[in-house]
This record gives structure tokens, C-alpha cells and sequence, in this order.
């Protein structure tokens, strides 16, 4: 099929997908999330794809879900917030469940949702300079897959989301587990690439199967209630109007996205145009 936010290659045995909306940092919108359920399908059916590498356009990986896309959406009723919100998990952990191993090349901007994916995969590879974080709590809002725990620990996690930090380095993130590797800018591609490559050639089922028993480990000890249980909180979260979300909202509606943002850093300091 064509596709309009991301592209697709196969390179051999490796499939690439790009996030490919470099004028917003790669931010997942609806159409992007729709289009990667079809790729992600198409993939899951042709068995000569062995691995999978997932990287970003332009100067970002991705900053986030397209806060732009929800800026009209009142903050109002579980009921309409959940299908939005499961629709974002549900995305996010098809790199996680994915039966082929997936492989996250970053750079740049690696925030929120786009760091939650870039978490989900298997093993991410992040360029020298990438900027990591979660700033989701800072105008309001809460984390769709809380991932982060589960990778860092709870003292690390707790310190990160509760001070909505979105400017952590790619070697604090090695540091702490949230990727694999740092490399020098420019070559993240290409040693997702590379390793991709390894995996393609080992044996399909026992790669299959060695990921299913890992991430089965993981349920064994309650990852997926607790992912589950969180994203119940952040539908709450979302469905509740704070005073920061309400001064947020309410200067996106009358001035635009970018002076909701310009709030928001105004007391922080620092952020993208997305989260």
C-alpha cells in the first residue's frame, strides 16, 4: 500500500520502517498509527522478513503523539478518552509483542510516545546527542505504556516522570537501561542495520520463540496487568481537567499549539512541539 506519514524498505532479510513526518518531529498521529498497524500486519504475514529496524526522518526520531492533532479535545468522560488511549498503547506494544525482533534506530528527539516506542522494541540503538524523556506530566497529561519502570527501576522512573525531565542524554539512558547502545551520530542506522542483519540469519522459530518465552517472563511477574492498570490511570488522567491542563488547553485553543508549548517551558524550561 502507499503510505503517507512513514515508509517501508526491505533490505534483504531486514525490513526498515521510517517515521516520516519530519516537519513535526515524526509526532504519531492517527493516520500514522493506522498505517503502522498495516505495516505491522504485512509484516507479521511475509515470512522473509526476519527483523524489523524502526527510525525516524529528518533530525528526530519522534517527539511524541501529535499534541496539535488532540489540542481541540475537551478533557472530559472516560468513555471518550479510552478508545483514543488504548488505540496509542496498542501501538506502542505492537513493537513489544511483534513475533519478529524490532529494532529501534534513534536520534535526536526521542520523547513521550516516541520514547515509550523506542523503549517497546526489542533493543534500541541511540546516536550520540539524542535527547530522551517523558515531560507528559508537565502540561497535565499522563503516560500511555509505563514502560519505564520496568527498564530503570522505580527510583529512576519515579525522578524522571515526576519532574517531567525530557533531556536525558543517550548515556544516562544506556546507563540506566532504557537502550543498548550509543553510537556516534549518524551511524545509529547502520548498526541497527548491522545487528539486524545478525539476527536474520539465526534460526527464524528459535528467535521467534526465545522472544515470546523473554516477554513471557516479564507477564509471569505482572508487566501486562500493570501496563494495563496504568493506562486505566492515565484514562482518568486524561479525562479530568487540572489547572495546568486547563491553562494548556485553554492557550492552545485561543493562540496555537506553539504558545501552549512556550507556556509550559516558560516553568519548566525546554521541550519540542510535541508530546
Amino acid at each position: 500500500m502507499d503510505y503517507e506519514t512513514i515508509t517501508f524498505e526491505r533490505r534483504g532479510a531486514v525490513g526498515l520502517v521510517t517515521l516520516n513526518r519530519p516537519e513535526r518531529l515524526n509526532a504519531i498521529n492517527g493516520r500514522m498509527i493506522d498505517e503502522l498497524n498495516a505495516l505491522l500486519d504485512a509484516v507479521e504475514r511475509d515470512e522473509a522478513v526476519r527483523a524489523l529496524v524502526v527510525t525516524g526522518a529528518g533530525r528526530a526520531f519522534c517527539s511524541g503523539f501529535d499534541l496539535k492533532e488532540g489540542a481541540d479535545t475537551p478533557k472530559e468522560g472516560v468513555a471518550d478518552w479510552r478508545p483514543v488511549l488504548q488505540r496509542d498503547f496498542d501501538i506502542i506494544m505492537r513493537f513489544w509483542h511483534l513475533s519478529r525482533p524490532t529494532i529501534a534506530a534513534v536520534k535526536g528527539y526521542c520523547l513521550a510516545g516516541g520514547c515509550e516506542l523506542a523503549m517497546a522494541c526489542d533493543i534500541t540503538i541511540a546516536a550520540e546527542g539524542t535527547r530522551f524523556g517523558e515531560p507528559e506530566l508537565r502540561f497535565g497529561s499522563g503516560i500511555v505504556a509505563l514502560l519505564l519502570p520496568w527498564l530503570s527501576g522505580p527510583k529512576k522512573a519515579k525522578e524522571l516522570l515526576l519532574t517531567g525531565n525530557d533531556k536525558v542524554t543517550a548515556e544516562e539512558a544506556l546507563a540506566i537501561g532504557m537502550i543498548n547502545r550509543v553510537v556516534p551520530e549518524g551511524q545509529e542506522l547502520d548498526a541497527a542495520l548491522a545487528m539486524a542483519r545478525d539476527i536474520a540469519v539465526m534460526d527464524r522459530s528459535a528467535v521467534a520463540l526465545t522472544k515470546q518465552a523473554i516477554n513471557r517472563a516479564y507477564d509471569i511477574m505482572g508487566m501486562r496487568e500493570a501496563l494495563a492498570a496504568a493506562l486505566d490511570i492515565d484514562v482518568q488522567i486524561e479525562s479530568m481537567e487540572t489547572p495546568e491542563s486547563r491553562t494548556f488547553d485553554e492557550i492552545a485553543r485561543r493562540d496555537g499549539l506553539k504558545a501552549a508549548l512556550a507556556w509550559r517551558d516558560s516553568r519548566f524550561g525546554g521541550g519540542t512541539d510535541e508530546g
